[in-house]
Parts: C-alpha cells; structure tokens; sequence
C-alpha cells in the first residue's frame, strides 16, 4: 500500500456525509485482542459440534474463516447450525480490557453526517464494546450480521444491504476497517478508504491473507493509520 496515505486530507473527506466503521480492531486498537476472546469461543464450539479435537477444530474454524469470510458461514453451509446458538456462544467474552476513549468520542463526535458500526459480529457485542468505549449513544444504527442474512463482508451483496437500509450514497461515505479485503467492495463503489493497522512493534495475532502486505497494489485503501482517534482529530481540527 506505497500509494496509502498517512495523514488525513480536508480536501478528501470534504464530500463525505456518512462515516462506517468496522468494530474489532478498528474502534479499539488491535493490542486489546478482545476478539481473541471470541476465537476461543468458536474454536471450542467447532470442537464440541464435531466431537474434534481443539487443533483439528482450530483448523478447520480458520479454513472455514477464510474461505467464507466468517467461520459461522462455513458452519452453516456445511453442517447446517443454528446461527443464533453459535452466535450467542461465541460472543461470551470479558469486556472489561475496554475503557472509555475521549478522544475518540469527541473525534466521532465532530465528523459531519450519520456514523455507523458495520460488523460481521453482532449487535449486542457492537453495543457491549461501543458502550464500554463510551461511544455507543454517538452511531446512528449497527448493521450486523443477522441484518446481513448472516452473509459477512466481503460479500458485495452485504455493503449492497448495508447502503440499501440506510439510503447511503457510496460517492458520499467513508468507511474504517482493519481487514484489507474488506475494502475492496467500498472503493470500488467510490468510497474513501482507511485501514486500521497495529501500531508499530505491537505483537498481533493475524492470518497471511489477513496481512497488508498480501494486498500490496491493489490500490483500494486510501489511508492508513494505526490511531483513529488521532486520525479523525486531525482531520476535524
């Protein structure tokens, strides 16, 4: 991503009149690891739907991640399980590692527009981390999961879902989000673009695809940062 930019220009985001953001990793910085939590989760639900092994379990949850996008849908396309009960399990975690952030808040707080929270998670664990970062009550609405009949980004039909709820104008939106193939589909609508990358000698747990390196030329992210808060500071100073 030589091309990506690393400070914010006025000029860029001056159209901009709804703002989208990720959830895992993009609201809070990657070193939290709350999702880690959840992978746990799955793992171990994986393990006991299948009478596997935790490392075959592990295994197969992070091949059914990759190539579906998220390991729910590999479960369901394959073993036919309840989205709901896999969903609630999975989103049993600890939230205390979250604190409120005020930066963030006020930066959020003065971007012009709607805000939204667009995640392959769900809406109680977009609330549960939102609120504990103290910017919950500053988003317009969550699109979840379950909103997106349980297809996740990637898929174009779920950003297709996204915009149609809420009427968004790609042309006239943003959108924030640690995962490189999940920009792919709003750049090519015409949105503007920033990954949330780790900061810099933060050990982090990510996959080879999931690396920013894996994407390089491909030209869809337009910013990068590993501090939105300081990021959207600046750009509403």
């Amino acid at each position: 991503m030589a091309d990506a930019k690393r400070e914010p220009d006025h000029q860029d985001f001056a159209h901009v009149r709804d703002w989208v953001f990720d959830l895992d990793n993009t609201l809070y910085p990657h070193h939290i690891d709350l999702f880690s939590q959840i992978d746990v989760n799955m793992t171990a639900y994986v393990a006991a739907l299948l009478q596997m092994e935790r490392e075959e379990a592990r295994q197969l949850q992070k091949r059914y991640y990759h190539e579906h996008g998220t390991t729910l849908a590999g479960l369901m396309l394959h073993h036919g399980v309840d989205p709901h009960d896999f969903l609630e399990k999975a989103h049993q975690i600890d939230y205390a590692l979250l604190q409120p952030d005020l930066d963030l808040a006020a930066a959020i707080a003065a971007l012009p527009g709607r805000k939204f929270i667009f995640t392959n998670g769900t809406v109680s664990h977009a609330q549960a981390a939102a609120a504990a970062l103290g910017i919950l009550e500053l988003f317009d609405d969550i699109f979840d999961i379950v909103a997106g009949h349980f297809q996740p980004k990637p898929l174009e039909a779920t950003y297709a879902a996204f915009l149609a709820r809420h009427g968004i104008n790609p042309l006239q939106a943003a959108m924030f989000e640690d995962l490189p193939r999940n920009l792919i589909v709003p750049k090519a609508l015409g949105m503007v673009t920033t990954l949330i990358v780790p900061a810099q000698f933060q050990e982090v747990n990510l996959e080879e695809w999931e690396r920013l390196e894996s994407f390089a030329g491909q030209g869809h992210v337009d910013y990068v940062t590993s501090d939105l808060g300081g990021f959207l500071g600046r750009l509403t100073a």
